[in-house]
């Protein structure tokens, strides 16, 4: 568990599908993922795929948890990937849509990047952002991230945002 000013974090579970799916079902989120809103059996597939991950490599996505309600508002974390022929480790963050603008993916995904680099000791991260989605390129700027390069990733225009671990 990673716990911040007014977010707890804690690994994913089977049991939070029905609270993501309030964030995966919503037209504006998935607006950035140019993707239709997930139905249940779409968002129990995905949570299912994040704990096979999170079983494969010993990390993966945290729910995100306001401290005050114990409300499930968002995920952030990592996933290891291969973009372009070569092994990564992606931070990305999705948070319901009545949560954007108080800087709580920003909070988390400074948490989860700190754990990454000080726990983990990853030597780099990666943002796949999708073109256009200025509120997460904003979260990986002020998380330190610098964006690479632009590129296509399942018939879809990203930037790659990068950031080294300076602490190792």
């Amino acid at each position: 568990m990673i716990e911040t000013a007014r977010l707890l974090l804690r690994p994913m579970r089977a049991e939070d599908t029905d609270e993501l799916l309030h964030i995966f079902a919503n037209p504006n989120v998935m607006a950035s993922f140019g993707v239709a809103p997930f139905d249940r059996a779409q968002m129990a597939q995905w949570v299912q795929r994040n704990l096979e991950h999170q079983d494969r490599h010993g990390y993966g996505l945290f729910s995100v948890m306001l401290k005050t309600t114990g409300l499930l508002i968002g995920d952030c974390g990592l996933e290891h990937m291969d973009v372009d022929g070569v092994d990564v480790d992606e931070l990305g963050y999705d948070f319901r849509s009545d949560y954007w603008n108080h800087g709580l993916a920003t909070e988390a995904a400074t948490a989860v990047r700190a754990y990454a680099f000080h726990v983990l000791k990853l030597p780099s991260l990666i943002s796949l952002i999708r073109q256009g989605n200025v509120a997460s390129q904003r979260v990986a700027e002020k998380i330190g991230m610098r964006r690479e390069r632009a590129l296509t990733r399942h018939g879809h225009a990203y930037w790659l945002y990068t950031i080294a671990n300076e602490t190792s």
